[in-house]
């Protein structure tokens, strides 16, 4: 079975392609027009093994808000629709990725009961050109629209770089986890409701 998908966004204020691949090799092609958005987009592949196109053209003359909330829609299901009926899958994954001085946990369910549970404190108000609030909202957009129940939290860090980037690596991580079809179960669907 193929689990690949594509999904194309077009807003007045986005419009934005994406194409994913979850037995894929890690390779990506992100071009968001945001440096530091594509740096971690181009990290949450490589380390989930999924791979990624995802282009994006948005307002952002105006702020990074929408591109940045709509990529991680779009990304987002992408990966819920390339996952398709999920029977099979592990479902539950956590990681615990260290950068340098920096601890991160991400935990995840993919339920299909969207949920984010953000606890990442930043002393700094942007990196890059990015509002750092900015975050959050992408793993926002991202959580519901894939479905997935998603905890992060920065145990401890000082630069606010590591600390975003050990977010995304441990979101890779999981997803990695979490998407992996276990052998014993390649067919049945992995709750005791039936459906997910």
């Amino acid at each position: 079975m193929s689990r690949k998908a594509k999904i194309l966004r077009k807003t007045k204020e986005t419009n934005i392609a994406a194409e994913v691949n979850l037995d894929g090799k890690g390779k990506y092609q992100i071009d968001t027009k945001i440096g530091f958005l594509d740096h971690m987009l181009e990290q949450l592949s490589k380390h989930s093994i999924i791979d990624i196109k995802l282009i994006a053209k948005g307002d952002t003359h105006i702020d990074l808000h929408h591109t940045t909330e709509d990529s991680g829609i779009v990304l987002g299901e992408a990966i819920k629709k390339a996952a398709g009926n999920r029977k099979g899958i592990k479902r539950y994954a956590s990681a615990l990725i260290p950068m340098d001085e920096t601890l991160t946990r991400v935990s995840m369910d993919i339920s299909n009961r969207p949920y984010l549970i953000w606890k990442v404190g930043l002393k700094v108000e942007k990196l890059g050109e990015m509002d750092t609030e900015l975050f959050k909202e992408w793993f926002q957009a991202f959580s519901q629209s894939a479905g997935i129940t998603l905890h992060v939290e920065n145990i401890y860090g000082d630069n606010s770089h590591h600390i975003i980037e050990s977010c995304f690596k441990a979101l890779a991580i999981s997803l990695r986890d979490a998407l992996e079809v276990d052998k014993r179960i390649k067919n049945i669907l992995p709750s005791t409701k039936g459906k997910l």
